[in-house]
């Protein structure tokens, strides 16, 4: 076992740009659950919705990519108000039901074949990357140190991430410690005692809705800057995975799903490596290859569970601070 290069890439996830991706996904969940106390299961329809905008906008439409950017922010944002329209009236167990299940309508959507010319049905879509890498200011070359070694087009992916991450945080940071935030929290605490005193619980629920799903369509953009867009990335297990990251950091903190993203990432990128090692090198010998990289998502389904039962604050989060929603 090469345990050197086992190591070397797990740390390279630490600056991934599907870590970052994650990050931001977790951060636009934590204001939907962590802050508002939405249920949402449908995680992985925004990042589609925001990577789908980004690549469709430059490949049909020839936006630069700053601009397809923002109508993948801007096409979040109506899904999350047709969504939230029908449904922020229903109760946490019913609203999981229906943002599942639109998060897979939009899957199903893109991956049918009567708009095959403009999301690419099944395959996806690819080669959009001229404009973003255009703009690259960084020359020509190759940067970094040990495992963070990367070519100008790698930094420059990473760098866009890292600011919009950090411009994400801010945002959430300063809503969160404002009279708005404040409010949020008492709406996921008890929603009928914050409607007793005069307060549009509706409208404040649909704002949280349409900001956490803007950011989760940023996590998209990044997930999705360095290769393709195609369906099959933006299954169930995806929503899942984002939760997971997100309790383990903390839901209702700020920086919980970022840590809890790079901890999931190193994780993952760890037992991915391993686990194969493992049975090349006959420690495993009951399971092929293919079942080991397998077995680590059985591994991350019993963190998951192991984490709601034992420790639902997270790593950052309040151990005396609710982390249910009534």
């Amino acid at each position: 076992m090469n345990w050197l290069q086992i190591f070397d890439n797990t740390l390279s996830s630490i600056l991934s740009p599907a870590t970052i991706g994650y990050a931001l996904a977790a951060l636009g969940l934590a204001m939907h659950f962590g802050y508002g106390g939405l249920l949402n299961m449908g995680v992985a329809g925004f990042m589609a919705l925001g990577a789908y905008g980004y690549a469709i906008s430059i490949l049909t439409f020839g936006f630069p990519w700053w601009l397809a950017a923002l109508v993948g922010l801007a096409a979040a944002a109506v899904f999350a108000l047709i969504l939230g329209i029908p449904t922020l009236r229903l109760r946490g167990d019913y609203l999981a039901i229906a943002t599942i299940a639109a998060a897979e309508v939009l899957r199903l959507l893109f991956m049918t074949t009567q708009f095959e010319d403009v999301t690419g049905s099944a395959d996806g879509l690819a080669g959009y990357h001229a404009s973003f890498r255009g703009s690259n200011p960084i020359p020509e070359g190759t940067y970094g140190f040990g495992p963070w070694t990367y070519n100008e087009t790698g930094w420059w992916v990473r760098i866009m991430g890292l600011l919009t991450l950090a411009f994400a945080v801010l945002v959430v940071w300063m809503l969160t410690r404002s009279p708005w935030g404040r409010v949020m929290k008492g709406i996921r605490e008890d929603e009928d005692a914050i409607r007793s005193l005069g307060k549009n619980v509706f409208s404040y629920k649909m704002q949280s809705l349409v900001l956490g799903g803007v950011i989760m369509a940023a996590g998209g953009i990044v997930y999705a800057l360095p290769s393709s867009v195609a369906p099959g990335l933006y299954v169930t297990s995806l929503t899942f995975f984002v939760w997971t990251a997100l309790l383990l950091g903390g839901a209702a903190t700020v920086f919980g799903p970022v840590l809890g993203s790079l901890i999931f990432w190193v994780i993952q990128t760890f037992l991915s490596n391993v686990l194969p090692a493992l049975v090349e090198a006959g420690i495993l010998p009951f399971m092929s290859t293919s079942q080991a990289g397998t077995l680590r998502f059985i591994l991350v389904g019993v963190a998951l569970m192991l984490l709601v039962i034992f420790m639902p604050q997270g790593l950052l989060g309040d151990k005396k601070e609710l982390t249910f929603v009534r």
